[in-house]
C-alpha cells in the first residue's frame, strides 16, 4: 500500500504553515487562509484549519542507509524525543526490522522518521535533505473496534493485516504504507509519548493492489469514494 494523499485538521494552522515551509523547510505547493499542502516524497501532505485540534501519529520514510544523518539534520531543526541516557534511537523489533527518531510539531502531532531494513532502498548519493524523505508511510487509526476497522479495509481496499493484533495494536497495509489500527481502550499511549491515541479525523487516497481509493476516516467510521459512485459508509 503507498500513501498518495493525506489531509489532516488542525487549529495550529498559521504555526503548522511555518514548521513545515520554514523549520523542516518544505515548499508549499498549494496554500489557502485555511490550509496548505507540501510534498512529500510521492505523498501529498495537507493541512487544514479547524476549531477543533486533532492529535495524529505519522511517520517519513527514510532510505535504509541515512537514519543518522537524519538525525544530524534534525538535530538543527526540532528537539528529537530521547530516552535513557539521552538515546534517540529505540532498536528494531525482529517483525518490524527498523529503526525511528521521533519528534513533536506545534499541534503536538507525533513525528517519526523511519527505516525499513527489508525494503533495501538505500540512496548513496549525498548528505541527508528533504529530497530524500521517500513518503508518509503510516498514518494512526485508533477505534474502539480494530476488528471491524480492519475488516473493512481488507473489504474495500484489499489489503492485510502485516502485523500486530486486533485487540491492542496491530498494522494494516505493506511496509510502502501503513494503517497504525490501536486500540485506545487497552493501549494507552502513543509511543514513545504519554499522549493518548484519539480517533482524529483524515482522509486521503491511498494506492492499495495498484488501484486508488479515497477514503475518509471519522468518529471512528471509514467512508470510502469511488469516482463517478456516490460515497459509502461502511459500519460493519
Amino acid at each position: 500500500m503507498k500513501i498518495i494523499e493525506l489531509t489532516l485538521y488542525t487549529n495550529e494552522i498559521s504555526n503548522q504553515l511555518k514548521f513545515y515551509s520554514s523549520i523542516l523547510g518544505f515548499k508549499i505547493i498549494e496554500e489557502s487562509t485555511s490550509s496548505f499542502s507540501v510534498q512529500v516524497g510521492h505523498s501529498k501532505l495537507t493541512f487544514k484549519e479547524s476549531e477543533k485540534s486533532f492529535i495524529y501519529h505519522y511517520c517519513f520514510l527514510i532510505p535504509s542507509n541515512k537514519l543518522n544523518e537524519s538525525i544530524e539534520w534534525l538535530n538543527k531543526r526540532v528537539a528529537i524525543i530521547s530516552y535513557e541516557n539521552g538515546r534517540v534511537i529505540e532498536p528494531a523489533s525482529k517483525e518490524w526490522n527498523a529503526d525511528s527518531v521521533y519528534f513533536l510539531d506545534p499541534a503536538g502531532n507525533i513525528l517519526e522518521f523511519i527505516v525499513r531494513y527489508d525494503l533495501n532502498n538505500f540512496n548513496h548519493s549525498k548528505s541527508f535533505d528533504l529530497s530524500q524523505i521517500l513518503c508518509v508511510n503510516e498514518i494512526g487509526m485508533p477505534s474502539k473496534n480494530l476488528k471491524k476497522i480492519n475488516r473493512i479495509l481488507v473489504k474495500k481496499l484489499g489489503s492485510k493485516l502485516w502485523t500486530g493484533n486486533l485487540e491492542r495494536f496491530g498494522a494494516n497495509g505493506t511496509q510502502d504504507g501503513l494503517f497504525l489500527l490501536v486500540n485506545y481502550n487497552t493501549k494507552r499511549n502513543w509511543f514513545p509519548t504519554d499522549l493518548v491515541p484519539a480517533p482524529s479525523p483524515f482522509h486521503g487516497v491511498f494506492e492499495s493492489n495498484g488501484l486508488n481509493h479515497q477514503l475518509s476516516y471519522d468518529k471512528e467510521e471509514i467512508v470510502t469514494h469511488s469516482k463517478g459512485l456516490e460515497s459509502c459508509k461502511h459500519t460493519d
